[in-house]
């Protein structure tokens, strides 16, 4: 019988003894080691053996062995294979507790050699660089050798499979685990030029797994408690699987605690002005100011260097209190679908002191049977004009603690972040750093960004720039790129150092909101030396709500019609309900309240032909539809009787007719006036 025949009866012999006695076979392989040292499948058959009794000691003697001696046997590369996959799996299932205990049993030198020789054998780049991290990991000599390598092959691959989005499979492994390998390793030198390179790719993706939007969520999975979907920083704890990674590896805890790491470790590495210890926010942007006050008494390289570390650190307490204080404001954009719905506030002026407020005594009906001679006597001033002395005031947020319980630290943020931005603004080398990061992120495309810049236009006043986004946004492009031309500009003009505040984003809450405004836009023509009845009329409309708190206000508009001598609003019998305001008008027309002159009736102007056109006259088509047995009436009044006479009983008729509407719904009466008289209200404005 030839040795190769002997070592297979040999190996077949032991195999057979192995369910009935086990020692017996161990002892024939013995025997046969000892007669053929050489013969792989002998050793093999020991390993198998002793593998599967799941002992760790003398498994890994023999895979040792067999690794030294038999390196190029496939079967040992398919063993090697399996145990690796066993050091990156999450399971912690027996079997993989087994062979994670019998690598650990090699020499490490063994585990090194075996690791390298393992990775050069992954054909995918994911699993080498996985393979290679479990190096880097575990012999941290090795970093210098791989670190930066592994690195620029991972950002290599995410280029060469065109990554829709920074968070993926080649990022993460890069950012989270190649990264801190690399820049905390005193041993890897590296060009101030890459440490930028790496900061801007971590902060890139940091930043993108942070703000993701439910949208992009496919993966999204399970529930999760309530209290911590509210909080932007147990958003992290969410189960959300990276394409290619598992579970367990998707999820990054602290993601801004590790991007603020890595900021100090690459501004010690490339010698910015760092302090001791941990900083708040505030301080570091409190020292970059102090910073930027003296930056341009640098030469070119410390120049370079130090608008690097203000731009890097700026930045990212920008970033970070921009969405600390959008995902409070509007959480529905970062949490699950599992997640309590909650209505989003937004950040608008605070009109609701668009009265003037004094102390009115509401049981008051000023009215009937008043003199209003001197009320009408007094000049009312409204006390939102503005300062005399052109001082604008600094503009405060108010928000009802029941909309936002955390509201300190949300305009904290907001306060962070706003000083942030205009840091970055206030110098050309800034400026135009910053652009060119935030045109490599595709910053326009983050949705959560846009509504940030937008609460902080509003906070800066400079609500022009709105209205010209809104409208190249809205407005149809006709040929050769133009935008249309005929729709009305609305003319805005806002009170400096007005105040501002958090309002929820609900009908019951925006409907009031929008009645102040218009009031607010309305009052400011209505009020002046140039006559616009149109508009003192919808202030007449507008103060109905929440009356008596307008009273002040409608006196001043009841002396304006007595200084006019007449009065036109033709839409004043649709939404006039108020008792109040109606006794006002009708005692307005007696002798003793000055027998004033007033066209509300529709078409009334057109009865009584003045020698000029009456202000605010609407266009025919824009003039609300009549009752059938109104219109009749006033056709049959032209014909058959005086023109005087007929106005005179068409006014005490529509004035009878609109007591009995004093009960309507007055939110209804509103709401139907805001959208029936939309055209005629951009009108006024324009």
């Amino acid at each position: 019988m030839s040795a190769q025949g002997d070592c297979e009866f040999l190996v077949k012999r032991a195999r057979e003894l192995v369910p009935g006695d086990l020692w017996a076979a161990k002892a024939w392989l013995i025997t046969a080691r000892s007669l053929y040292p050489a013969d792989f499948n002998i050793q093999y058959e020991m390993y198998t053996i002793e593998r599967n009794a799941e002992r760790t000691a003398s498994a890994g003697r023999l895979l040792y062995d067999m690794f030294v001696n038999f390196p190029d046997q496939p079967a040992v590369w398919r063993e090697i294979s399996v145990i690796t996959a066993a050091l990156r799996n999450d399971s912690q299932d027996k079997q993989t507790q087994f062979l994670r205990g019998l690598f650990e049993t090699l020499p490490g030198r063994v585990q090194c050699e075996m690791l390298l020789k393992a990775t050069e054998q992954c054909f995918n780049t994911l699993e080498r660089a996985e393979m290679l991290l479990l190096l880097l990991r575990r012999f941290p000599e090795t970093v210098v050798q791989h670190g930066v390598g592994l690195g620029e092959t991972l950002l290599e691959a995410e280029n060469i499979e065109d990554q829709e989005s920074p968070v993926n499979c080649f990022r993460k492994l890069f950012v989270c685990d190649v990264l801190p390998l690399i820049i905390n390793n005193p041993d890897v030198r590296l060009p101030a030029s890459l440490l930028y390179k790496y900061l801007n790719k971590a902060a890139e993706f940091y930043i993108n797994y942070v703000t993701r939007s439910t949208q992009t969520e496919s993966q999204y999975q399970g529930s999760q408690d309530s209290s911590d979907l509210m909080s932007p920083s147990k958003r992290s704890s969410q189960k959300y699987i990276i394409d290619g990674l598992t579970e367990k590896s998707s999820q990054i805890t602290d993601p801004w605690e590790r991007l603020f790491k890595i900021l100090s470790v690459v501004g010690m590495r490339c010698e910015w002005q760092m302090d001791k210890g941990r900083r708040s926010f505030g301080d570091i942007l409190h020292r970059m100011k102090d910073l930027c006050r003296y930056i341009s008494n640098f030469d070119s390289d410390a120049h370079a260097k130090y608008k690097n570390q203000v731009v890097y650190s700026t930045m990212l307490v920008f970033f970070k209190n921009a969405f600390q204080y959008v995902s409070n404001i509007q959480p529905s954009l970062f949490q699950g679908p599992n997640a309590p719905n909650q209505a989003p506030l937004i950040l608008l002026e605070d009109v609701t002191n668009v009265y003037g407020d004094t102390d009115i005594d509401r049981n008051k009906h000023i009215h009937k049977k008043r003199k209003l001679a001197e009320g009408r006597e007094k000049t009312m001033q409204s006390s939102d004009d503005e300062d005399p002395s052109g001082k604008a005031r600094s503009r405060h947020i108010a928000v009802n603690k029941a909309d936002l319980a955390n509201s300190i630290e949300v305009l904290e943020s907001f306060k962070l972040a706003r000083e942030s931005w205009e840091l970055l603004c206030s110098l050309e080398s800034l400026d135009k750093e910053f652009t060119r990061i935030c045109l490599s992120w595709k910053t326009e495309t983050w949705l959560w960004l846009r509504i940030f810049l937008t609460d902080m236009i509003i906070y800066q006043q400079t609500c022009e720039k709105v209205l010209d986004l809104m409208c190249y946004i809205l407005l149809p492009i006709q040929e050769g790129g133009k935008v249309q031309e005929e729709q009305p500009k609305v003319k805005s003009k806002f009170r400096k150092g007005s105040d501002l505040k958090l309002w929820p984003c609900t009908s019951r809450a925006i409907m009031p909101y929008c009645l102040h405004l218009l009031l607010a836009c309305f009052k400011l023509r209505a009020f002046t030396d140039n006559r616009d009845d149109t508009a003192l009329g919808h202030v007449i409309v507008l103060l109905q709500h929440e009356w008596p708190r307008g009273e002040n206000l409608f006196l001043k508009a009841i002396n304006k019609i007595c200084q006019q001598g007449n009065f036109q609003y033709e839409n004043f019998f649709n939404y006039v309900t108020n008792i109040d305001m109606l006794e006002e008008f009708a005692y307005l027309r007696t002798q003793e309240g000055g027998k004033i002159h007033l066209e509300l009736l529709p078409n009334q102007g057109m009865l009584i032909k003045t020698s000029s056109p009456p202000m605010g006259l609407l266009q025919q088509e824009f003039i609300p539809v009549l009752q059938p047995s109104i219109q009749t009436a006033d056709r049959h009044h032209t014909v058959t009787r005086g023109i005087t006479k007929g106005v005179k009983e068409d006014f005490r008729l529509a004035m009878e007719r609109q007591v009995s509407r004093c009960g309507e719904n007055l939110m209804v009466v509103l709401h139907r006036f805001c959208i029936n008289e939309k055209i005629l209200l951009l009108q006024t404005l324009s």
